[in-house]
């Protein structure tokens, strides 16, 4: 019950001298970070840095157990806070101490300390759970692949609340110890570099691997299976830990043909971004059935069908450009995609440059030479794609084309300083579109912002500068680029968000 408090007017402004602005009572933390396109995902009133999974998964019943310890600092006084979460939990500490907790909507796990968390105070969060992933929907999904041997968590714009408790949205990084228990003959993967291997007691091996970068939510990955491991150094001597389903049929030879030219290809990349900004990288091949591919920090997923038509080199070359461009630096907002897929995209079209295979421009003539006017992939904007456009092919092929108009305004030495110099200004943090175009116009000293709005923006087909209609007037229309076939068959390995009807 309330109780009022009625107060002589004569002594109210005295009063509000006296009681000091930390006397408010504490509120709940946001349900959502406030993103556009999903304002479910994430929360507010805290910012993680530091995430400990102790886990221990049966690939025969799919029961996953664990403990997830969260470190993490209150941004405001907080009398309660949500984690995004969806498997059965048994118990909450906050402190050490037993805090009260319940499920909300489809995903949200609400947790009420027994005393108030300060503002600017550390503290810590215990949540211990277990579940069937598998068989555990939020919208009608899960982002829990079984597979014959094991299971995959591998998904964007979220995968992590089928696998652990977290402030799932890009904007809050932290670093990550996953320590898993599996049985002896069954390999743990997941990102960062592999601390220990150690077997314990009733047949099961213990794997422990860290990540001692920032890492948002979403690029966090586990998977559990029988995996033929390769381990070599890149040429820059960076650690790279391959892994390949023992099950991968006619994939096989495609994908090691493919993912084993990890370390030189983030050699190349490195020359293009500036250096890599992790500790170490790689990638897995696991058997499982899906069609996509997703740059999991360090360590990308990879589904078999990304190889169905052979070695493909630029697959490869897309995904550790995320390394740099999504990874390193992420979006602010999900309508910020751009500053992730473009920018792989265009990396693909460096690699068809370097490779001999027909210059950035030339497939940069074809791409545009292929979508008529009235085609509605110019409908799509780029800059702000809307929910359900997040993956659509335009925010590679014409977020791509708007990188080259970028390069031809403001030449090779500005435009590759540029690609260098935005991962590393921004290293480790966040950035949208906006601040994209505002540190492109600071770099350069150039207005930018119309070929931005051009591009990003304009829902149609931007009108060819003069130089490019009179160079393809003089050549004819564009011949197919050598690479395209190649770029081309990674068009539906990128298409995560459309393998499921994943709405907020």
């Amino acid at each position: 019950m309330r109780h009022r408090l009625i107060v002589p007017t004569a002594a109210v402004a005295s009063l509000l001298l006296v009681i000091p602005a930390s006397a408010a009572e504490p509120g709940p933390g946001a349900p959502g970070i406030g993103d556009s396109y999903y304002p479910a995902s994430g929360n507010g009133g805290y910012d993680v840095s530091h995430y400990n999974l102790r886990l221990k998964y049966q690939p025969k019943t799919d029961r996953l157990e664990g403990t997830a310890t969260i470190v993490a600092s209150a941004t405001q006084d907080l009398s309660r806070f949500n984690l995004d979460f969806a498997l059965g939990v048994s118990s909450v500490l906050v402190g050490g101490k037993k805090a009260n907790f319940k499920k909300t909507g489809s995903h949200e796990l609400e947790i009420t300390p027994a005393t108030q968390l300060d503002a600017g105070k550390p503290f810590t969060v215990v949540v211990r759970y277990s579940g069937t992933p598998s068989t555990v929907l939020i919208d009608g999904f899960t982002a829990w692949q079984r597979t014959p041997d094991g299971a995959v968590a591998a998904q964007e714009p979220e995968g992590a609340a089928w696998w652990f408790p977290s402030n799932d949205h890009p904007l809050d990084k932290a670093t990550y110890d996953v320590s898993v228990l599996v049985p002896e003959g069954t390999q743990a993967i997941s990102n960062g570099t592999l601390q220990s291997t150690s077997p314990q007691a009733g047949g099961w091996t213990r794997y422990n691997w860290r990540s001692s970068k920032p890492q948002a939510s979403y690029l966090a990955t586990l998977a559990v299976g029988k995996f033929d491991i390769t381990t070599d150094t890149t040429a820059n001597g960076l650690p790279v830990i391959n892994a390949y389903s023992k099950d991968l049929g006619d994939n096989a030879g495609a994908a090691r043909a493919s993912v084993e030219r990890t370390g030189e290809i983030a050699d190349w990349l490195s020359e293009v971004f500036g250096p890599y900004p992790f500790t170490a990288l790689g990638g897995y091949v696991p058997n499982v059935p899906t069609s996509f591919a997703l740059e999991t920090q360090t360590r990308v997923f990879y589904s078999p069908k990304g190889f169905s038509s052979g070695a493909n080199a630029s697959l490869v070359v897309h995904e550790l450009a995320h390394q740099w461009y999504g990874d390193s630096v992420s979006v602010k907002d999900w309508r910020d995609i751009w500053v992730n897929e473009g920018f792989a995209r265009y990396a693909q079209w460096l690699w068809s440059e370097k490779e001999g295979e027909g210059t950035a421009q030339e497939v940069a003539d074809f791409t545009y030479a292929k979508y008529a006017a009235d085609d509605p992939f110019w409908t799509v904007k780029p800059g702000d794609p809307g929910a359900d456009n997040q993956f659509h092919i335009a925010v590679y092929d014409r977020g791509a084309l708007a990188l080259q108009a970028l390069r031809n305004e403001i030449g090779d030495k500005a435009f590759f300083a540029l690609l260098k110099d935005w991962p590393t200004a921004n290293r480790y943090g966040n950035g949208s579109v906006q601040d994209f175009v505002a540190f492109a116009e600071k770099a350069t000293g150039k207005e930018l912002s119309a070929l931005f709005d051009t591009w990003l923006f304009t829902p149609s087909k931007p009108a060819a500068p003069a130089a490019r209609q009179a160079a393809i007037a003089q050549k004819g229309k564009p011949a197919a680029p050598k690479s395209w076939q190649k770029i081309q068959a990674t068009n539906t390995v990128h298409d995560h968000g459309h393998e499921h009807d994943h709405g907020h």
